[in-house]
């Protein structure tokens, strides 16, 4: 599954000068010159590669991980999330919303579908496709991984995707899991935006759900 450009198919994480997508490409160009304090680079997993829990997300926030350079960190999301994390034994220290809060994450490791921050939060479906061969690199550098958490259904389809699965036979929903092939267990919950949880979409308690699950799964 190559990606173009510049960008290095059999690696985790994309070059910093990632030009696959040449649209968003451009969008950090322009939110670099506007922004010159902020990350503006393709977002780095965070979380140890030893993990055997690996949480798959949309793609950065434009004030939040593009900003701050770590997944979920700045912005609304990342609030819930690593409040969550945090009750389930899966973090260390306390979550300031920025990368130098000294946090670090236990057993489980963030990452995200699009690595680059799209324009109004939604990503094309060929930069979806661009970046693939990333979480697949990905998944396949995790040694003792067992189960995925997708965070939306475009991550649960980008996890089907890098496994060669058919989308049919593996319907998104909240709170389902499916065995994927190779040891692997994914978990679907609703992402942990503040669209969805301002909506009632997603509660607290329905997030917490899903880690439930997952836990037993690490647990059993």
């Amino acid at each position: 599954m190559p990606a173009k450009g510049n960008a290095v198919a059999s690696r985790p994480e994309p070059p910093a000068d990632c030009d696959a997508c040449p649209r968003l490409a451009a969008f950090r160009h322009d939110n670099a010159a506007a922004h010159p304090d902020w990350f503006n680079k393709p977002v780095p997993s965070f979380g140890p590669e030893d993990a055997r829990f690996l949480i798959v997300g949309l793609a950065p926030g434009l004030q939040g991980a593009n900003k701050t350079g770590r997944p979920f960190t700045g912005d609304y999301a990342g609030d819930l999330l690593y409040a969550t994390l945090d009750k389930y034994g899966f973090s260390e220290g306390s979550y300031g919303a920025r990368p130098d809060d000294g946090l670090q994450l236990r057993d489980a490791m963030i990452t995200n579908a699009v690595r680059c921050v799209p324009p109004q939060n939604k990503p094309t479906g060929e930069e979806t496709r661009n970046c693939l061969s990333f979480l697949s690199a990905r998944i396949s550098a995790m040694p003792n991984l067992t189960c995925l958490l997708a965070l939306g259904r475009i991550a649960h389809d980008a996890v089907l995707t890098v496994r060669e699965l058919r989308k049919s036979q593996y319907k998104f929903a909240h709170g389902a899991s499916h065995d994927i092939g190779g040891g692997l267990t994914l978990f679907d919950s609703y992402h942990c935006s503040r669209y969805n949880t301002n909506t009632g979409r997603l509660t607290e308690a329905m997030f917490h759900d899903v880690f439930d699950l997952v836990a037993a799964h690490l647990n059993d």
